[in-house]
């Protein structure tokens, strides 16, 4: 019993460190007042701010619409490579496995920098140029698609592709019928963590994109040296509809997890 209590109140301690600043945030997005700290009556400027202010749109939309577009590419290549590694030799799928961690484990600004030096300083592509930004998040995206799928195939039985094989299927019938099916939660899975990935990037992003173009991690480190009172307290409802829409995507995801295996176990 006391073991049981003990460990409950550790998850307690736990989960209120990580989510009672974005709380308290969330909280204050409702408020006018312009300093986290102090007494504010309730008001709703804030999200009138963040839905009127073109350039605030403008920024949210080219965020996502780069973290869709490269989420988008990392899914295609991530999930190739890791059919590709699970049909490989021995020691092919050993050399890949090793290839795709660097990007892991490598921190995020040796590869924005590195990127930067390839593609700005020696090929000479211009700095206002979105292709260095793209490969830069797609870059930091495929590896963890490759990680989301790789296990799919492992769990998959193989004897279905081959009897697709036995029964006149040709290889790429056989892939795009029978193996990709079976690899769908974890290309789904991929592709919403290349997408949260994309969207919380700030170093291959600050080192990548045109100046001109901001995403809200940039923009809000921007902001908050600034003085635009409205446009930071702006960016606490922003942060709160981003944690919302994150958690209810989850939320929906797991219960549409939860009734697919239920089904299948019936």
């Amino acid at each position: 019993m006391i073991k049981k209590t003990m460990r409950s109140a550790w998850l307690g301690i736990v989960l209120l460190f990580m989510y009672l600043p974005v709380m308290i945030l969330a909280v204050y997005s409702f408020t006018d007042t312009a300093t986290i700290g102090t007494h504010g009556n309730f008001s709703l400027q804030n999200y009138k701010t963040l839905f009127t202010t073109g350039e605030l749109l403008g920024m949210i939309g080219g965020t996502f619409a780069l973290a869709i577009g490269s989420a988008c590419i990392a899914t295609i290549l991530g999930t190739i490579g890791a059919i590709g590694a699970f049909y490989s030799k021995k020691g092919t799928r050993g050399a890949i496995d090793f290839v795709n961690q660097v990007p892991v484990v490598n921190a995020e600004v040796v590869t924005g920098f590195s990127i930067c030096v390839l593609l700005i300083v020696v090929l000479g592509l211009s700095k206002d140029s979105f292709f260095p930004l793209i490969v830069g998040h797609v870059v930091l995206e495929a590896p963890f698609v490759y990680l989301s799928v790789l296990p799919k195939l492992k769990q998959m039985d193989n004897s279905i592709y081959e009897a697709a094989l036995d029964l006149g299927a040709n290889a790429s019938v056989a892939l795009r019928k029978v193996v990709i099916p079976q690899l769908i939660p974890g290309i789904v899975s991929g592709f919403m963590l290349s997408v949260t990935l994309s969207l919380d990037d700030y170093f291959i992003t600050t080192y990548t994109k045109p100046a001109t173009f901001d995403t809200i991690s940039t923009y809000v480190v921007n902001a908050t040296k600034g003085s635009h009172t409205e446009i930071k307290t702006a960016l606490w409802a922003l942060s709160t509809l981003i944690f919302v829409i994150i958690v209810a995507g989850v939320l929906v995801w797991n219960l549409l997890s939860e009734k697919k295996g239920g089904a299948d176990n019936e």
